[in-house]
């Protein structure tokens, strides 16, 4: 055991020594037309046969390079034109290069494929959903495109009806599902009876969801992460538009200004005659609308390698039924979010995010006999996050996010009182994980996050999150992939699972008389791709959880507490496959899946419980 361990150090002290005699490149890749970042472009090296993809930002790096030879660089992204360079690169030299794509017709170049299958060699992205607003328009629409009832074709992913584009994940329920735009929480993202989601596809540049296992750096949440990452606008040219369909209108306006660029979009319901077929031809007195704006800067010769945006969420709801014997409904999101990016001179870049996410949602009780809800959260967060890459191609990542939450809830009885159970409090927590990605066979990530405190205050309550996912290449056409982590949440919602349509979920902090519910996640997975064209995932999860808040429905005296202590476990196999050339773009996918509750000594299964799921899709594309 101990030659093995030496032999293992010496192997990756020789890396290491080996890859200070290596260059670094990196850069941004974006549209020729607009400048607009193109997320999770495909960068290839021939020479080396190495690849990566840009993250959300259109950003990418590549270390522990050969230094003194000609390097061919070839970018790609699905609808453009691909494009080459060559590049030689001295000792400890690191290269910034800005490349720009032009887009093209239809056609599908080989190279997306390769790029997508060389930067998946011993990459740790188990159960990760990467979504460009290309795919998403490319999805099976309903009325009009949604990002959330697209991820519903997803395994894993499931509804309660086709009334609602609320999602479950592997046995969670929907407050378990950390929804963020950009860097910053939403905590009731849905219009009209949670029938559309708030973001209008407009302003969305990218999806990135989690179905498990995410990574240490996310927080706050059990089951899932889905992250709408936003465009910037159009940087050379401005631009506008307009549209209508059956229940919205909507528009336009982006832009650039000196450094940077500017989007503006809002989206406004002008009919209920679609929202009715919905709720069988009965009307839905919905009114909603949603607004976003976001600005950002650059400028080297103010601060070099460096970006600032500013960006602001609005959406607001309205459901007035005109009736005093029905109750009416009013809720809102309000996020504001100031982001710093910086890319240091070494192959280090980090981000500071500062930022505010509010909810306000009220049940008018009228004269229903239904008891008045007001809900109201404020969640005030400051993040800094930072990534070194070392020449060995190995990643430290970590960082650090103080979250302050004001919480009311105030709830009213039978006799027309009302009392405030919410309550203020703040999270301090930090993360640390490193990523070996040295060797083309095996990927590893590991790392922990501690919290200092939980939001029910009570003093400090230290608490880990310990993470780990490893990706093994057994031959190049086939990896075997597993994750394993604890996860914390100490907010909860009052919320009835039996109900098929839910208008808002009161948020609250978990009271200091419940420890914070916890989850543990195992996955394991397998990934073949046989050629070029066709892929294969299969993964099976097993998740166990504990001291849920469960809402008292045996609560009869102003003493008994308003939630008590529950757990549960979910478990199932899913398969995913797609299909892609030229012209045909089909896939399929199969979910086999268990999910129980256990509440004061009673085992049931929940609503979202769905044993069989399966979802085709076919495309195929005329030119």
């Amino acid at each position: 055991m101990r030659k093995v361990l030496f032999s293992f150090l010496l192997l990756i002290i020789s890396t290491q020594l080996h890859a200070q005699n290596r260059g670094t490149i990196r850069g941004f890749v974006a549209d020729s037309l607009s400048g607009e970042v193109l997320p999770y472009a495909n960068v290839i090296i021939k020479e080396i046969n190495r690849g990566t993809t840009t993250d959300h930002r259109g950003y990418f790096i590549m270390t522990s390079l050969p230094t003194n030879i000609n390097l061919t660089l070839e970018f790609s992204y699905i609808g453009y034109k691909p494009k080459r360079i060559r590049v030689n690169i001295s000792q400890f030299e690191v290269r910034d290069v800005h490349i720009e794509l032009a887009a093209k017709g239809v056609e599908l170049e080989t190279i997306e494929k390769i790029g997508e299958r060389i930067n998946k060699e011993n990459a740790t992205d188990l159960s990760l959903q990467r979504i460009t607003i290309r795919e998403l328009e490319n999805i099976p629409q309903g009325v009009e495109l949604d990002v959330f009832r697209s991820l519903q074709s997803l395994p894993g992913v499931q509804s309660t009806g086709d009334v609602s584009s609320r999602f479950y994940v592997r046995g969670s329920p929907s407050n378990q599902n950390l929804v963020m735009l950009d860097n910053l929480p939403v905590y009731n993202p849905f219009h009209a009876l949670g029938i559309f989601s708030a973001f209008d596809p407009e302003m969305v540049s990218s999806v990135e969801f989690y179905k498990g296992g995410f990574p240490t750096n996310y927080n706050g949440r059990l089951g899932s992460v889905l992250k709408v990452v936003t465009r910037d606008g159009n940087r050379n040219n401005y631009s506008g538009k307009a549209s209508v369909s059956l229940i919205t209108t909507k528009g336009l306006v982006e832009g650039p200004i000196p450094g940077g660029s500017f989007i503006l979009s809002a989206r406004k319901n002008y009919s209920d005659v679609i929202l009715k077929k919905f709720r069988n031809n009965n009307a839905l007195p919905a009114d909603f609308y949603d607004l976003f704006f976001k600005v950002n800067y650059a400028n080297n010769n103010l601060n070099k390698d460096a970006k600032f945006t500013f960006s602001i969420f609005k959406s607001n709801d309205r459901l007035i039924n005109n009736d005093p014997l029905r109750e009416d409904f009013i809720w809102s999101n309000t996020v504001y979010g100031l982001n710093y990016f910086q890319i240091s001179d070494s192959p280090l870049y980090y981000q500071v995010e500062i930022g505010v996410s509010k909810f306000k949602g009220e049940r008018i009780a009228n004269n229903s006999g239904t008891r008045g809800i007001l809900n109201e959260i404020r969640d005030m967060v400051l993040a800094l996050d930072f990534s070194y890459l070392y020449l060995s191609k190995d990643e430290l990542a970590g960082g650090f996010k103080i979250s302050e939450v004001n919480n009311k809830l105030a709830l009213e009885n039978y006799r027309g009182e009302t009392s405030d159970i919410g309550g203020h409090g703040v999270n301090i927590s930090a993360y640390l994980q490193y990523k070996l990605l040295r060797f083309s066979f095996l990927g590893a990530d590991i790392g922990t996050r501690i919290n200092a405190t939980r939001l029910a205050g009570g003093g400090a309550r230290t608490s880990l999150e310990p993470r780990a996912s490893f990706t093994f290449k057994i031959i190049p056409e086939l990896a075997l992939k597993a994750s394993w982590g604890i996860f914390e949440q100490d907010l909860t919602t009052i919320s009835d699972e039996n109900e098929v349509v839910t208008v808002f979920e009161p948020w609250l902090i978990t009271p200091s008389y419940l420890i914070p519910s916890t989850a543990i996640h195992y996955i394991g997975g397998i990934e073949y791709l046989p050629n070029k064209n066709l892929s294969v995932n299969l993964e099976g999860y097993y998740k166990l959880m504990k001291n849920l808040a469960i809402v008292n429905d045996k609560k009869y005296f102003q003493s008994d507490r308003d939630l008590v202590p529950g757990s549960g476990e979910s478990y199932g196999m899913e398969l995913y496959s797609r299909y892609m050339t030229e012209h045909i773009n089909m896939s399929v996918s199969y979910s086999l899946a268990w999910a129980f509750k256990d509440v004061n000594g009673i085992r049931y299964a929940p609503r979202y419980d769905s044993r069989h799921t399966v979802n085709l899709s076919f495309e195929y594309d005329f030119g």
